[in-house]
């Protein structure tokens, strides 16, 4: 060992006293190892937890199949009161558990170590998780992956907290890539959605340690839950002269239906008018009216409770959907985004984007009605998440239709531009300002 430390430096400059400073600079109590092991530990953690809420979410989700098959119209009485008891149970407990989590996370940039105690607090990625599992079992168009990334941030945080060393908004960054990259087993989906949403800046530092926390809890829910494709290997392909007609007209359409619910969600959140005033006054019988919504749509088609994930997942196999479905599904994410109950909008948001695809059919009869499907999908989930980039590599990866790569891509670029026509501001970042840290370090 002391001949390679001479060869390093010469052995008269190595000192007891040096050896002490190489440890502190260095060593297991150093601030760089501390952060670098709550880093890597946080990401295998941000695996087994997503993989655990993913598990429970699809545990809900085959219970509340099974009520509303054997008790068809119970769910008209049953779904109001759980968005009831749910907005109550939030608002009382745990107020920033409320919605998708992403804007939460995106918020907490602004003072990392003070959102550990509030926005990131273990008690409130708590009541998230069991709320979000309620949202499911009471039929709400609800999604895993939002609540996952405000999770994932969440251990992050506990794990700086546990060894003691400063947290960063790039670390937060990582542990919301990483539940992104678990909670659909898409890495370099995860990746792209660090820089582009919650970074929201291509110059944002990320570091190989960011990199490898996202590749690890990949990694880690990819070991638990076996090595699959969330939608299946479907390999779509478009022939490039149909993809030149094809691509813009589901970019404008799918852009500007994902924009029009950006839009509603920003007005209801943000804008001051006799509706929002009623509904802030009275937040528990607004989400019993969004909630009969939703069971109205769900017991009288069938179709739009939950995530919507065997219904965007036929049609994108080809198996003809009825022409409502898209609609039908945006008015029911719609109400219960706005009711203000936990849960998040990726998979509800795919859904929709397959209804849209499904309405292109109509109008591209002759095409493959799977790669038409994907890139009604691109463009509306484009136009919602305002994120080209992370749109493409989420439908690539998740149905393995790397083919298709170029059409979707430009279908991505043109829906969001499309999606600024309805709706200037992204809908994340929008949602955010609701979570201030100023108004919420005063809160507490």
């Amino acid at each position: 060992m002391a001949g390679f430390f001479d060869h390093l430096v010469p052995a008269k400059r190595w000192t007891p006293s040096r050896y002490r400073a190489l440890l502190r600079a260095r060593g297991p109590r150093s601030v760089q190892f501390r952060t670098r092991a709550a880093i890597l530990t946080g990401a295998i953690l941000v695996g087994v937890v997503a993989t655990l809420f993913a598990e429970a979410a699809d545990w809900a989700a085959e219970m509340f199949a099974g009520y509303a098959q054997s008790w068809h119209w119970l769910p008209l009485l049953t779904t109001p009161l759980t968005f009831m008891g749910l907005v109550w149970l939030t608002r009382r407990y745990a107020p920033f558990a409320r919605g998708s989590g992403i804007p939460q996370v995106i918020a907490s940039q602004a003072d990392p170590n003070e959102a550990t105690r509030t926005l990131i607090s273990p008690l409130t990625v708590a009541a998230k998780a069991v709320l979000t599992i309620g949202a499911v079992l009471g039929g709400a168009s609800v999604g895993r992956e939002g609540p996952t990334v405000q999770l994932a941030a969440a251990v992050m945080g506990a794990t700086h907290r546990l060894v003691r060393v400063p947290l960063r908004g790039g670390v937060l960054i990582a542990g919301g890539a990483a539940g992104v990259a678990a909670a659909f087993n898409t890495p370099l989906a995860g990746l792209l959605f660090a820089i582009e949403e919650l970074a929201s800046a291509y110059e944002q530092r990320v570091t190989l340690l960011v990199l490898a926390a996202i590749v690890i809890a990949g990694m880690v829910a990819q070991s638990v839950q076996g090595d699959y494709i969330y939608f299946g290997a479907i390999g779509a392909h478009l022939p490039l002269l149909s993809a030149l007609l094809v691509a813009p007209i589901a970019g404008i359409a799918g852009g500007m239906a994902g924009g029009l619910f950006s839009r509603t969600l920003l007005a209801m959140a943000l804008s001051r008018n006799r509706l929002t005033t009623w509904t802030r006054a009275n937040p528990v019988k607004f989400a019993g009216a969004c909630g009969a919504v939703v069971a109205v749509l769900g017991v009288f088609t069938g179709l739009t409770w939950g995530t919507g994930y065997s219904a965007a997942r036929a049609m994108i196999v080809g198996v003809d959907a009825p022409l409502w479905f898209g609609p039908a599904k945006f008015v029911a994410t719609a109400a219960t985004a706005i009711a203000g109950l936990p849960g998040g909008i990726f998979a509800p948001s795919l859904a929709v984007g397959a209804g849209v695809g499904n309405l292109l059919r109509e109008i591209f009869p002759g095409e493959p009605a799977s790669a038409i499907v994907i890139l009604g999908m691109v463009a509306y989930f484009a136009g919602v998440v305002r994120a080209p980039l992370t749109a493409v590599i989420i439908l690539s990866e998740t149905t393995a239709s790397r083919g298709l790569m170029l059409p979707m891509f430009a279908t991505a670029f043109i829906a969001d531009a499309a999606s600024q026509w309805v709706c200037r501001e992204k809908l994340y970042h929008g949602l955010s300002k609701t979570f201030a840290m100023p108004e919420t370090s005063k809160a507490t």
